[in-house]
Protein backbone atom coordinates (compact mmCIF):
# COMPACT_ATOMS: atom_id res chain seq x y z
CA UNK A 1 0.00 0.00 0.00
CA UNK A 2 1.22 3.30 -0.91
CA UNK A 3 -0.08 6.93 1.32
CA UNK A 4 0.99 9.60 0.67
CA UNK A 5 0.67 13.64 0.82
CA UNK A 6 0.46 16.30 -1.54
CA UNK A 7 0.05 19.58 -0.07
CA UNK A 8 -3.80 21.06 1.72
CA UNK A 9 -5.60 18.49 2.39
CA UNK A 10 -4.89 15.84 -0.54
CA UNK A 11 -4.37 12.69 0.01
CA UNK A 12 -3.26 9.88 -2.38
CA UNK A 13 -3.11 5.91 -1.70
CA UNK A 14 -2.50 2.66 -3.96
CA UNK A 15 -4.43 -0.16 -2.47
CA UNK A 16 -5.05 -3.64 -3.48
CA UNK A 17 -4.22 -2.75 -7.16
CA UNK A 18 -6.77 0.59 -7.48
CA UNK A 19 -5.70 4.21 -6.77
CA UNK A 20 -7.40 6.87 -5.02
CA UNK A 21 -7.38 10.16 -4.31
CA UNK A 22 -9.16 12.62 -1.57
CA UNK A 23 -9.47 16.34 -2.38
CA UNK A 24 -8.13 16.86 -5.20
CA UNK A 25 -6.82 20.33 -4.81
CA UNK A 26 -4.00 20.32 -7.45
CA UNK A 27 -4.57 23.61 -9.80
CA UNK A 28 -4.00 26.43 -8.17
CA UNK A 29 -2.12 25.19 -5.27
CA UNK A 30 1.39 26.19 -5.04
CA UNK A 31 2.13 23.76 -2.67
CA UNK A 32 0.77 20.30 -4.47
CA UNK A 33 3.15 18.22 -6.32
CA UNK A 34 1.10 16.72 -8.78
CA UNK A 35 0.36 17.41 -12.41
CA UNK A 36 -3.63 17.18 -13.02
CA UNK A 37 -3.49 16.81 -16.64
CA UNK A 38 -1.46 13.70 -16.33
CA UNK A 39 -2.63 11.72 -12.74
CA UNK A 40 -4.34 8.79 -12.99
CA UNK A 41 -6.68 7.60 -10.67
CA UNK A 42 -9.73 5.45 -10.38
CA UNK A 43 -11.34 6.90 -7.49
CA UNK A 44 -11.65 10.69 -6.37
CA UNK A 45 -13.07 11.04 -2.75
CA UNK A 46 -14.46 14.31 -1.68
CA UNK A 47 -14.67 15.40 2.09
CA UNK A 48 -16.74 18.68 1.31
CA UNK A 49 -17.49 21.24 -1.35
CA UNK A 50 -15.14 24.01 -0.98
CA UNK A 51 -13.35 24.81 -3.89
CA UNK A 52 -9.61 23.80 -2.05
CA UNK A 53 -11.12 20.47 -1.56
CA UNK A 54 -12.74 20.02 -4.90
CA UNK A 55 -9.82 21.14 -6.70
CA UNK A 56 -9.55 19.30 -10.20
CA UNK A 57 -12.50 17.00 -9.48
CA UNK A 58 -14.27 17.77 -12.50
CA UNK A 59 -11.42 17.37 -14.89
CA UNK A 60 -9.56 14.24 -13.37
CA UNK A 61 -13.27 12.71 -13.36
CA UNK A 62 -13.85 13.18 -16.81
CA UNK A 63 -10.46 12.54 -18.51
CA UNK A 64 -9.65 9.28 -15.92
CA UNK A 65 -13.72 7.98 -15.75
CA UNK A 66 -12.75 7.47 -12.00
CA UNK A 67 -15.82 7.36 -9.55
CA UNK A 68 -16.36 10.29 -7.29
CA UNK A 69 -17.08 9.51 -3.75
CA UNK A 70 -18.92 11.90 -1.87
CA UNK A 71 -22.27 13.16 0.10
CA UNK A 72 -25.28 12.67 -2.11
CA UNK A 73 -25.56 16.21 -2.21
CA UNK A 74 -22.23 16.28 -4.33
CA UNK A 75 -22.36 13.21 -6.59
CA UNK A 76 -26.07 14.18 -7.06
CA UNK A 77 -24.75 18.07 -8.29
CA UNK A 78 -21.78 16.17 -10.27
CA UNK A 79 -24.06 14.10 -12.35
CA UNK A 80 -26.56 16.51 -13.07
CA UNK A 81 -25.28 19.77 -13.57
CA UNK A 82 -21.92 19.12 -14.50
CA UNK A 83 -22.35 15.54 -16.51
CA UNK A 84 -19.74 13.38 -13.90
CA UNK A 85 -20.68 9.50 -15.62
CA UNK A 86 -19.54 7.56 -12.23
CA UNK A 87 -20.56 8.76 -9.10
CA UNK A 88 -21.19 6.54 -5.61
CA UNK A 89 -23.32 8.97 -3.65
CA UNK A 90 -23.06 8.32 0.09
CA UNK A 91 -23.72 9.93 3.86
CA UNK A 92 -22.46 10.31 7.20
CA UNK A 93 -22.79 7.14 9.57
CA UNK A 94 -22.37 5.05 5.79
CA UNK A 95 -19.74 2.69 4.33
CA UNK A 96 -19.42 0.51 1.39
CA UNK A 97 -16.72 -2.19 0.40
CA UNK A 98 -15.34 -0.51 -2.66
CA UNK A 99 -12.55 -2.97 -4.67
CA UNK A 100 -9.44 -0.95 -3.40
CA UNK A 101 -10.78 -1.70 0.47
CA UNK A 102 -13.82 -0.31 2.79
CA UNK A 103 -14.89 3.44 3.34
CA UNK A 104 -16.92 4.89 6.07
CA UNK A 105 -18.29 8.56 6.19
CA UNK A 106 -18.17 10.04 9.42
CA UNK A 107 -18.86 13.56 11.06
CA UNK A 108 -16.82 16.89 10.46
CA UNK A 109 -17.87 20.26 12.00
CA UNK A 110 -17.24 23.10 9.26
CA UNK A 111 -19.57 24.07 6.05
CA UNK A 112 -19.97 22.89 2.26
CA UNK A 113 -20.47 24.47 -0.43
CA UNK A 114 -18.98 25.40 -3.50
CA UNK A 115 -19.90 29.27 -5.94
CA UNK A 116 -21.85 28.16 -8.89
CA UNK A 117 -21.24 29.83 -12.44
CA UNK A 118 -22.94 33.24 -11.52
CA UNK A 119 -21.17 33.33 -8.34
CA UNK A 120 -24.18 32.18 -5.97
CA UNK A 121 -23.15 29.29 -2.92
CA UNK A 122 -24.25 26.08 -4.11
CA UNK A 123 -25.09 23.83 -0.91
CA UNK A 124 -23.04 20.36 -1.42
CA UNK A 125 -24.08 18.72 1.94
CA UNK A 126 -22.48 18.09 5.16
CA UNK A 127 -19.03 18.05 5.88
CA UNK A 128 -17.99 14.78 6.44
CA UNK A 129 -14.75 12.62 7.61
CA UNK A 130 -13.09 9.30 5.78
CA UNK A 131 -12.12 6.45 7.37
CA UNK A 132 -10.53 4.30 5.64
CA UNK A 133 -9.75 0.25 5.58
CA UNK A 134 -6.66 -0.50 3.36
CA UNK A 135 -4.48 -3.49 3.32
CA UNK A 136 -5.03 -4.30 6.89
CA UNK A 137 -4.71 -0.36 7.93
CA UNK A 138 -7.22 2.19 8.80
CA UNK A 139 -6.50 5.73 7.51
CA UNK A 140 -8.46 8.88 9.35
CA UNK A 141 -8.69 12.21 7.07
CA UNK A 142 -10.64 13.76 9.53
CA UNK A 143 -11.59 16.56 6.33
CA UNK A 144 -11.94 20.39 7.34
CA UNK A 145 -13.46 20.31 10.84
CA UNK A 146 -13.36 21.95 14.42
CA UNK A 147 -12.48 19.71 17.67
CA UNK A 148 -15.23 17.55 18.85
CA UNK A 149 -15.57 15.30 21.39
CA UNK A 150 -16.98 12.26 19.19
CA UNK A 151 -13.66 12.03 17.45
CA UNK A 152 -12.81 9.48 20.20
CA UNK A 153 -16.16 7.33 19.56
CA UNK A 154 -15.08 7.58 16.54
CA UNK A 155 -11.68 5.77 17.16
CA UNK A 156 -13.03 3.54 19.64
CA UNK A 157 -14.85 1.90 16.51
CA UNK A 158 -12.08 2.46 14.79
CA UNK A 159 -8.70 2.21 15.67
CA UNK A 160 -6.23 4.37 13.84
CA UNK A 161 -3.12 3.40 12.25
CA UNK A 162 -2.61 6.85 10.21
CA UNK A 163 -4.70 10.31 10.95
CA UNK A 164 -4.24 13.15 8.61
CA UNK A 165 -5.55 16.19 10.67
CA UNK A 166 -6.01 20.28 9.65
CA UNK A 167 -3.49 22.72 11.87
CA UNK A 168 -4.11 25.69 9.70
CA UNK A 169 -6.26 27.30 12.40
CA UNK A 170 -9.08 30.13 10.72
CA UNK A 171 -11.13 27.48 9.08
CA UNK A 172 -10.32 24.29 10.95
CA UNK A 173 -8.84 23.44 14.03
CA UNK A 174 -5.24 25.24 14.73
CA UNK A 175 -1.99 23.34 16.67
CA UNK A 176 -3.90 23.53 19.98
CA UNK A 177 -7.08 21.81 19.59
CA UNK A 178 -5.39 19.14 16.58
CA UNK A 179 -3.07 17.84 19.20
CA UNK A 180 -5.60 17.79 21.56
CA UNK A 181 -7.66 15.55 19.70
CA UNK A 182 -4.51 13.49 18.76
CA UNK A 183 -3.45 12.94 22.55
CA UNK A 184 -6.93 12.60 24.14
CA UNK A 185 -9.09 11.37 21.34
CA UNK A 186 -7.68 9.82 18.34
CA UNK A 187 -4.65 8.41 19.89
CA UNK A 188 -3.44 7.66 16.16
CA UNK A 189 -0.21 5.64 15.76
CA UNK A 190 1.06 7.91 13.10
CA UNK A 191 -0.45 11.42 12.76
CA UNK A 192 0.46 13.94 9.50
CA UNK A 193 -0.81 17.64 9.88
CA UNK A 194 -2.55 18.99 6.41
CA UNK A 195 -4.22 21.92 5.62
CA UNK A 196 -2.04 24.43 6.35
CA UNK A 197 0.45 27.20 4.40
CA UNK A 198 -1.41 26.91 1.89
CA UNK A 199 -2.59 30.64 1.76
CA UNK A 200 -1.43 33.43 4.21
CA UNK A 201 -4.70 32.63 6.80
CA UNK A 202 -3.22 29.56 7.56
CA UNK A 203 0.17 29.70 8.10
CA UNK A 204 1.35 27.46 10.72
CA UNK A 205 4.84 26.07 11.78
CA UNK A 206 3.98 21.87 11.82
CA UNK A 207 6.97 21.12 13.97
CA UNK A 208 4.99 23.00 17.07
CA UNK A 209 2.09 20.53 16.64
CA UNK A 210 4.95 17.88 16.27
CA UNK A 211 6.47 19.11 19.77
CA UNK A 212 2.57 19.73 21.44
CA UNK A 213 1.66 16.02 20.53
CA UNK A 214 2.76 13.24 22.88
CA UNK A 215 0.66 10.02 21.50
CA UNK A 216 2.12 7.89 18.24
CA UNK A 217 4.19 9.59 16.22
CA UNK A 218 4.15 12.77 14.44
CA UNK A 219 5.26 12.50 10.35
CA UNK A 220 5.47 15.97 8.71
CA UNK A 221 5.64 15.33 4.93
CA UNK A 222 6.68 17.57 2.32
CA UNK A 223 4.14 17.35 -0.79
CA UNK A 224 4.98 13.93 -2.55
CA UNK A 225 6.57 12.61 0.60
CA UNK A 226 4.62 9.25 1.35
CA UNK A 227 3.52 7.93 4.67
CA UNK A 228 6.22 5.07 6.40
CA UNK A 229 4.44 2.77 8.46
Amino acid sequence: MKLSFHGQSTVYFEANGKKGIIDPFITGNDLSDLNADTLEVDYIILTHGHEDHFGDTLSLAKRTGATVVSTAEIANYLSTAKGIENVHPMNIGGQWQFDFGKLKFVQAFHSSSLLDDNGVPVYLGMPMGVILELEGKTIYHTGDTALFSDMKLIADRHPVDVCFIPIGDNFTMGIEDASYAINEFIQPKVSVPIHFNTFPLIEQNPEDFKAAVKHGEVQVLKPGEAVQF
